[in-house]
């Protein structure tokens, strides 16, 4: 096909790659959500070649910034953004979704993939996650970074759906963001009015901005203006701000799909043949083979792998001047992140005696936890 300079019309064509993938893939696998990934490609899109630092060739890069898909049903987003990055996921896993052994599983699986960061299945645990990986960013920074040694610097975004948001963890992972000011935390809040039973408002009618107010949040609502510019202005804008970010985005499910944009059978089901035929058809596509992937799209996707090798190279050398300046620092954080147990952790594990006579036991569980606490640092716990 022509290349074309245009970038709108670039942007558009990636987009639209994303959505044709995600199309194809459910309906060949017969099962899944094509409707929010189609929804949410413009998001992805944006995240994966524009906001987020990452390397696809390197993906367990310690100072990448991570990405949580919270409504995990919608798994296509992240398989094709995975797949156009370079990230190792291949057009053959995609054509295998949700099939037995493939990568590409119903709902991102830790582990199966590269570019995966958590399992995020029963909804709210990828919010709830995502918070704990801000507060770890801000506790490894805290714990290890020296003036003019700033190895420590990322930032988390996940992609939070209405279900998320009704389920109880959401709430006391967004409460505690706020409280502790997690400011590289940003959120999306995919408001798109659709369940699988019909419209939200059958079960979900709160506001959601306001309740993040109050967690002590950063809100900005951007309604169904969320073209590519205003949602990156919105990004910017949440960098900037020290609390947690909450950004409200109001689509539109299957949108381009003449017949079932807006409808609740987009969220759980394939589109059907014919449908997604016309939704090619609507978007100008100029394939109906399925699982095409215009050159062009691939080519400015794949950008992301020589930026991400550049950034990833760059903190390595950065890591290599704070070693020679902060040795045993740094090979605390490599045992850290290799997660290994310090030598001798247990060494000397304490033991109660009935000599001991009688012990609460949440007295006695309080001892272990610190005594494991003295001898592994990293670990962290709490209570209400």
């Amino acid at each position: 096909m022509p290349v074309t300079t245009d970038r709108g019309a670039l942007d558009a064509l990636c987009v639209n790659t994303i959505r044709t993938l995600a199309m194809d893939a459910v309906q060949q696998a017969n099962s899944g959500h094509p409707g929010t990934p189609m929804a949410l490609a413009p998001l992805a899109y944006l995240l994966y070649t524009r906001t987020m630092r990452h390397a696809p060739e390197e993906p367990t890069w310690p100072d990448r910034d991570r990405f949580v898909l919270s409504c995990g049903h919608a798994s296509m987003l992240l398989y094709g953004s995975l797949y156009l990055t370079g990230y190792g996921m291949t057009l053959d896993d995609l054509k295998h979704f949700r099939q037995l052994n493939s990568p590409a599983a119903g709902h991102p699986e830790y582990g199966h993939a590269a570019g995966i960061e958590t399992t995020t299945g029963p909804l709210g645990q990828g919010i709830a996650t995502s918070v704990g990986l801000a507060l770890g960013e801000r506790m490894l920074a805290a714990r290890f970074n020296r003036p003019g040694h700033e190895i420590v610097d990322h930032r988390t975004y996940a992609i939070v759906s209405d279900g998320d948001l009704e389920e109880g963890i959401a709430s006391e992972a967004a409460s505690i963001a706020g409280h502790l000011r997690l400011g590289r935390l940003t959120a999306f809040y995919d408001d798109n009015h659709i369940s699988i039973e019909g419209d939200t408002k059958l079960a979900f009618t709160e506001d959601v901005p306001r309740r993040f107010e109050a967690y002590g949040w950063h809100v900005q609502n951007l309604g169904e203006e969320i073209a590519l510019e205003r949602i990156e202005a919105a990004i910017g804008a949440a960098q900037e701000d020290p609390r947690p970010s909450l950004i409200v985005l109001r689509t539109h499910i299957a949108p381009g799909a003449p017949h079932k944009q807006d409808t609740a059978s987009a969220h759980g089901s394939p589109l059907g043949a014919e449908e997604i035929r016309l939704t090619k058809e609507a978007y100008g596509w100029p394939s109906q083979e399925p699982f095409f992937v215009p050159d062009e799209a691939l080519a400015h996707f794949r950008e992301a792998i020589g930026r991400g090798a550049e950034l990833a190279g760059e903190w390595h050398e950065r890591f290599g001047a704070y070693r020679d300046e902060h040795p045993e620092l740094a090979a605390e954080y490599e045992r850290i992140l290799a997660r290994r147990l310090p030598d001798g952790w247990d060494a000397d594990i304490p033991a109660k005696t009935p000599d001991a006579g009688m012990i609460a036991t949440r007295k006695a569980s309080s001892e272990v936890i610190q005594w494991a606490a003295a001898q592994v640092p990293e670990l962290v716990g709490g209570s209400a």
